[in-house]
This record gives structure tokens, C-alpha cells and sequence, in this order.
């Protein structure tokens, strides 16, 4: 199939485009700069241009001659004119608007897990409203484009922004991590799995039109999550939990810094449990893999200089 993947260069883009490519797809990925793509050069059936997603007309361009549109893009903070607004509902209602136009005949978002338009965060509600724009009844007369949704947990992997991050931040401290929200919930999910479950829903009838909670095979604390990654990268861990009070007074003081490590906003949406209620791995038959049998695959000991 011709497949355009918006957000393809991202950490879970580059595996899925990857994927998509050695099974025989066409696969087109825009993006702002080739540099965030240089692993996705070699693969011969991947178109890589460099455009403004945010364009109607770009899209309507994009979406030519695809039968189906991947969207991947997201942000975990705002920053100059990247709303969550603009990211998460009003770029998939022109996903969905030039969709049609194209005739394109499938969409596959993805979500988060715990968007709900009651969320407590500004972060978790817009992608509530993007699910909505995507699920919103078309008019009559326009083309019928099925949309199948992604809500994974957190995700782990190669070159991510998690486990890697917790890795930064302890070498820098010395193991000292004073650490917002502790307690909250989450069943890590590996970056491999994700993309498996979006080339096999690429491929499954009974996918259309659904939407799949994405986890991995335990539920664990986001204190325990850094205790694993601190453990198989070989760099000491001390943390420190932070009641609720100081954990929002680290939000507000880190929300201020370049590139927002921590917000308020995801201190709020810290306060959500995000475990699953469905098994949306087990319904497209995936195992999903435990953190522990992927961790030491990308982490291991580091090496003297390796965060200087």
C-alpha cells in the first residue's frame, strides 16, 4: 500500500516507518527537518520531504494516490505557537478533512491513554478532542474514511525520552532524583510492540473503526520505572518522592526552563493512573514484552564521559 506517516521521524515513527518499508509498503514521510530522518534515508521505499503538516493544501499533496494516513505527531508541552490545540485537534481535523478529499480510505491515530475530556490536563483533554474531531460524522455525501485509534501507556525504547532521560538526570545528580508523583501508575509499553500493533491493524479487517489501549505486561510506579532504568544502566539511584505540594512548586519552576523538562500540566496529568482497562495488545495478538527483557538491549553500564 502508499502509506504517509505524519510524524515519521519521531522515536516511534522511525521504528514504525521502518517496519512499514520492509513489508513491502511505499511509505511517505514529511517532516521539518531531514536531519530528525537520517535513519529512515536508507530504506529504499521511503519518500522524505520536508513540509509544513500543518498546510491543507500540503496535506491534500501528501495524501495523494495513499490509501492510508498514519498520524503520529504530538507534543507532551506547548511551546511558542505548538498548542495542544493546534497539535492534537486542530491538525487531525484537517487530517480528516483532507483525508476525504484524497480519498484516502483509512486513518490510525494516535491518542494517549486517559484522554477524556473531563482529564485533569490540558495535555490528556485535547487528545480527547482529537479523537472527537476524528470520530465526527462526515457529511453525507463525502467519502468514508474508517478511523482505528491508538491510546498506548508510556512508552520505552531506543532513543526514547523516558528511560534515556531518567539515565541523563541521574548522572547529573548523582543519583539524587527529587521526583513529582511517585506513585502514579503506568504499564510501560515497548516502542516495538506499538509498531507492531499498528502494522497489524494495517493489515486486520476487525481493526477498522477501533480503538486499542496499548500496554505492556505489568503495572508499575513511575518511582519504580526510574529504579529499573537507574539499575540496568549501572548509575546509582536515590530518590527523593516530593508530596504533592513541592511536586507542583518542581512543576512550576521546571516549566519555566528551556524546553519545559516538567509542567504543571504534566504534574496533572500525573494524577491519572495510566494502566488499561482493555487489552487492546492481546485483541491484535501481541505478547507484549516486560521493561526488564528490552532495558539492557539499549541501556547497559555507561561508560566514563558518556553524559559530559
Amino acid at each position: 500500500m502508499n502509506v504517509c506517516v505524519l510524524g515519521g521521524s519521531g522515536f516511534v515513527g522511525t521504528e514504525l516507518v521502518t517496519r512499514l518499508v520492509h513489508a513491502g509498503h511505499w511509505v511517505r514521510v514529511p517532516t521539518r527537518n531531514l536531519g530528525h530522518a537520517e535513519r529512515l534515508r536508507v530504506l529504499d521505499t521511503a519518500e522524505l520531504s520536508v513540509v509544513n503538516v500543518h498546510e491543507p493544501r500540503i496535506l491534500s499533496q501528501l495524501f495523494a494516490s495513499c490509501e492510508v494516513v498514519i498520524n503520529l505527531v504530538g507534543i507532551l508541552n506547548e511551546s511558542g505557537h505548538a498548542s495542544f490545540d493546534l497539535v492534537h485537534r486542530v491538525l487531525p481535523a484537517k487530517i480528516m478533512a483532507a483525508a476525504r478529499n484524497a480519498g484516502v480510505k483509512r486513518v490510525l491515530h494516535m491518542s494517549a491513554l486517559g484522554a477524556d475530556p473531563k482529564a485533569p490536563s490540558r495535555y490528556l483533554r485535547s487528545k480527547a478532542a482529537g479523537e472527537a474531531e476524528l470520530r465526527a460524522v462526515a457529511h453525507p455525501d463525502a467519502p468514508h474514511v474508517e478511523v482505528t485509534i491508538f491510546r498506548p501507556s508510556v512508552i520505552f525504547g531506543p532513543y526514547d525520552s523516558l528511560t534515556n532521560r531518567f539515565v541523563h538526570l541521574l548522572h547529573l545528580s548523582a543519583g539524587l532524583l527529587p521526583l513529582a508523583r511517585a506513585r502514579a501508575r503506568f504499564a510501560p509499553i515497548g516502542v516495538f510492540d506499538v509498531a507492531d500493533a499498528f502494522v497489524r491493524a494495517l493489515n486486520s479487517h476487525a481493526s477498522r473503526s477501533a480503538t486499542y489501549e496499548l500496554c505492556g505486561p505489568e503495572v508499575v510506579t513511575l518511582e519504580e520505572i526510574v529504579r529499573r532504568t537507574a539499575r540496568v544502566a549501572g548509575v546509582p539511584c536515590h530518590i527523593l518522592p516530593l508530596p504533592d505540594l513541592l511536586g507542583r512548586l518542581q512543576a512550576a519552576v521546571l516549566g519555566l526552563l528551556p524546553g519545559k523538562p516538567f509542567s504543571l500540566d504534566n504534574f496533572r496529568s500525573l494524577t491519572v493512573d495510566c494502566v488499561c482497562r482493555e487489552n487492546g495488545c492481546a485483541a491484535l495478538g501481541i505478547r507484549a514484552s516486560p521493561m526488564l527483557a528490552v532495558l539492557p538491549t539499549y541501556l547497559g553500564p555507561q561508560p566514563e564521559g558518556a553524559f559530559a
